[in-house]
């Protein structure tokens, strides 16, 4: 346990967009600093797949994530404590959160029994059963030594309605004290709570306020990006951010598409984490600002450009668009080249975020963004409403233009059918 008195978590926001809620800040954590807003890419079980430690230093990524349920079953809690915990397990000496294991409540939950004690998973491995406990979930990211540490929650499918959710949001509470009461290394580690409460408004509004009562260094909003309809996903980020205090980070789970970060960072949140990056670029595609770029695509195959001229990620500098389409399907080493350029650019983004702000250029930026990333294709209504309620308005040209082409889509569309039905009935008279 450490003896400095300084806290293991300081966090300052240093500036502030004045239009929107967006606002970047400093996060002093026991292995470095960590610039807000963040995306932190997932090495679910020590590691980032198709990616060395050294590669995520040389792209200046501050801050990664483990998972607390995998790495409690492999390699388990005497190896980490064998080890020092996991930054010497990994090579990795910059920040780690690790999530506490909840979210496996939904993804396994074929192979798990929740209730007021925790849950009681039966292993994908072996097929043993492992009860996580807040109390386990607290030991094993002790042994962890993360940095940031995530409660235990109860975590249903975004999409459950009824009484289930607010069971599950007033047991996420009642967890959370039982957290705090067993988490032992406080002078190294802080432990956030987890905001749940389903797509109810006044439940996630009880949850903030109940949690903002215990004395923790952050928070999480979790329960969302499930299939929940996007509108409904916007809105709760809102009421949360609202609500949560100013000097203190914002987490929100499992968030990782360009367009929603860009947005949820508008709304006020400052710490992101998901695999997408890493799992889609194991498909072939990379990530370009006007989405992704399909590299397994003919089209490719005699393109001797750079995925990105603007990327400095090595994968860039030194590699084609054909070469890439030549091994995309064939070599597992494309899914690490392609991991490498996927991670840079989700780092750049927020760099390029955290730089409009303190120029106080953040709307501008996310006007462009937009612009960049659909191009000619209609700006999804609930990206224009979450904006809107930010006071980032689309400029009217902008919106004109998406509605006219809707017009001529419907237009041309009418008339290829009239076309048809008059062709029809030419042949059905001859």
């Amino acid at each position: 346990m450490s003896t400095s008195k300084i806290p293991p978590l300081t966090y300052k926001v240093v500036a502030e967009c004045s239009v929107s809620k967006a606002r970047a800040g400093l996060m002093t954590l026991r292995h470095s600093e960590v610039r807000t807003p963040v995306f932190m890419p997932v090495g679910t079980q020590g590691t980032l797949k198709g990616v060395l430690p050294d590669q995520l230093i040389e792209l200046d990524c501050q801050i990664l994530l483990g998972n607390t349920y995998h790495l409690g079953l492999r390699p388990g809690i005497e190896t980490l404590r064998r080890a020092g915990g996991l930054h010497n397990f990994m090579g990795w000496p910059r920040a780690i959160l690790t999530d506490s294991g909840g979210f496996q409540m939904v993804s396994l939950l074929q192979l798990a029994e929740i209730d007021e004690r925790g849950v009681n998973f039966r292993s994908p491995f072996d097929n043993s059963e492992c009860m996580l406990t807040p109390e386990h979930s607290m030991q094993i990211q002790n042994a962890i030594g993360a940095d940031i540490m995530m409660q235990l929650d109860d975590v249903v499918k975004t999409t459950t309605t009824g009484p289930r959710v607010e069971e599950a949001m007033e047991r996420t509470i009642r967890w959370v004290d039982r957290c705090v009461e067993a988490h032992a290394r406080d002078d190294d580690q802080s432990l956030f709570p987890i905001v749940q409460g389903g797509l109810e408004i006044p439940l996630r509004e009880r949850c903030v306020s109940a949690l903002m009562e215990r004395q923790v260094r952050g928070f999480a909003v979790g329960g969302l990006s499930g299939g929940e309809s996007k509108h409904d996903f916007w809105r709760m980020v809102h009421v949360c951010t609202d609500r949560l205090p100013r000097e203190k980070p914002r987490y929100l789970m499992g968030v990782g598409f360009a367009a929603d970060l860009v947005v949820c960072v508008a709304l006020g949140i400052d710490m992101f984490d998901c695999v997408f990056p890493t799992r889609t670029a194991r498909f072939g595609c990379a990530l370009v600002d006007n989405g992704q770029m399909n590299l397994k695509q003919q089209k490719y195959k005699h393109d001797m450009q750079p995925i990105d001229k603007e990327c400095e990620c090595n994968t860039c500098k030194r590699y084609t668009r054909s070469y890439l389409h030549h091994i995309a399907t064939n070599e597992s080493v494309s899914c690490s080249l392609l991991s490498v350029h996927n991670v840079a650019y989700q780092l750049r983004l927020m760099r390029s975020m955290r730089d409009a702000i303190q120029r106080d250029e953040f709307p501008q930026f996310v006007l462009d963004f937009m612009a960049r990333h659909f191009g000619e294709q209609p700006i999804p209504s609930w990206i224009r409403e979450a904006l809107s309620v930010v006071h980032i308005e689309l400029p009217p040209d902008v919106v004109q233009n998406v509605e006219e082409q809707q017009e001529s889509r419907k237009e041309k569309s009418s008339k290829s059918s009239i076309l048809e039905k008059n062709a029809y009935n030419y042949l059905a008279t001859s």
